[in-house]
C-alpha cells in the first residue's frame, strides 16, 4: 500500500504530530468526502505500507519526528513558488523555505525529494518573465537537493475559482505553455534538474517537459529497489499519471490559505473544521457520529518480490 499524506491537506506542516500518533496506533479513519457516514478504516502497521508520499509546502514540523517511520520508505514533495503573501498567505519567507528545503534534502535524501512549481499562474503582477527569474532563482537555491521539478498550470476549479475571487488572472494559450516549458527546461538542466508535468492536456514532450506522475512507479520502484505492482488511480482525472494510493487527508483543513486552493472551500469552512482537530483522534478534524458505518479497507501490498 501507499499512502498519501496528503492531497486534501499539508498534513507534513500542520498535523505530523496527528500523523504519527496514527502510525503508532496502526490506524486511523478517513471519510468519505461524498458521503461523510462512510468512514474507511486504513490499518498502518509496517507490513501493510510499502511506502509514504508526502505533500507540503514546509515540511520542517514533520521532519523532527520523521525517524518513526522506521523503515517505512517515504518521499517528498515540496511545493516552493516565487508566490507572494497576496497568493499564499500562510507561508515563510521563500528565503527561508529554500534552506528548509536544503535542510529536508540532507536528511531525507536528494532521490526522495520532488521541487513542485506549481500551479502556475499568470497575471500583471506574475507575468511569464517574473516565473522565469523566480524559477531560476529557486533552482540555484536547492541545486544540488532534487533531481525532479514538476511544473503545472493553473486549473480553476470551483473551489479554486471562489478563492481567488478578486485576483485577476490571464489564461495562457497553448503557444505560450509551450515556451514557458522550454524556458523551465533549459533552466532545470543548468541546475542538474529535469522537468516533469503534472496532469496537463498540453502535450509538452517536444519542449523536453515528461507527462510525469506525482505518485510515480519510477520513482517509487527506485527508492525501494524492487519491482512493484501497481495501477494507474482511476480516481484522479484521465491526464493525471499516478498509481494507486491511499489517501489521508481531510478537504477544508489546510491552514496555508493559498489562493489558488482546490481543496479548501472557504477560510471559514477551514476554521470551523481545524475547531474539531484533535491530536489523538482517529480522523483528522472530525469525530465519529451517530449514523456513521466504519469499514476497514482493503489494502495489498505493491512489492513483486
Amino acid at each position: 500500500m501507499i499512502l498519501s499524506v496528503s492531497r486534501r491537506t499539508d498534513i507534513p506542516q500542520y498535523y505530523s504530530d496527528w500523523f504519527f500518533n496514527r502510525m503508532k496506533e496502526g490506524f486511523l479513519y478517513v471519510k468519505n468526502p461524498m458521503n461523510s457516514h462512510q468512514v474507511s478504516k486504513i490499518m498502518l502497521s509496517p507490513d501493510l505500507v510499502d511506502l509514504v508520499v508526502f505533500w507540503t509546502k514546509n515540511p520542517a514540523p514533520m521532519m523532527r519526528r520523521i525517524g518513526e517511520l522506521g523503515e517505512i520508505p517515504y518521499y517528498i514533495q515540496f511545493t516552493l513558488t516565487g508566490y507572494g503573501r497576496d497568493i499564499e498567505p500562510g507561508l515563510p519567507d521563500k528565503h527561508e523555505l529554500i534552506r528548509i528545503f536544503r535542510e529536508t534534502a540532507e536528511t531525507a535524501g536528494r532521490d526522495r525529494m520532488v521541487w513542485r512549481y506549481d500551479p502556475v499562474l499568470f497575471n500583471e503582477r506574475y507575468p511569464a518573465e517574473y516565473h522565469f527569474r523566480a524559477f531560476e532563482a529557486i533552482a540555484e537555491g536547492i541545486c544540488g537537493c532534487t533531481d525532479k521539478v514538476v511544473i503545472s498550470f493553473l486549473d480553476c476549479y470551483g473551489k479554486t475559482k471562489r478563492n481567488m475571487r478578486g485576483i485577476p488572472l490571464e489564461l495562457p494559450d497553448e503557444e505560450t505553455m509551450k515556451r514557458m516549458g522550454e524556458r523551465f527546461v533549459k533552466t532545470a538542466e543548468k541546475y542538474d534538474m529535469t522537468v516533469e508535468s503534472c496532469a496537463e492536456t498540453v502535450d509538452l514532450s517536444e519542449v523536453g517537459v515528461r507527462h510525469g506522475s506525482c505518485v510515480d512507479p519510477v520513482m517509487i520502484e527506485h527508492i525501494l529497489g524492487v519491482p512493484v505492482r501497481v495501477k494507474k488511480d482511476k480516481n484522479q482525472r484521465p491526464e493525471c499519471g499516478c498509481v494507486e494510493s491511499v489517501e489521508t487527508g481531510a478537504y477544508d483543513t489546510c491552514l496555508c490559505g493559498c489562493k489558488y486552493c482546490y481543496a479548501n472551500d472557504s477560510e471559514g469552512a477551514v476554521m470551523r473544521r481545524r475547531e474539531e482537530y484533535d491530536v489523538g483522534s482517529p480522523l483528522l478534524c472530525g469525530r465519529v457520529e451517530e449514523g456513521d458505518r466504519i469499514t476497514v479497507r482493503r489494502t495489498s501490498r505493491i512489492l513483486t518480490g
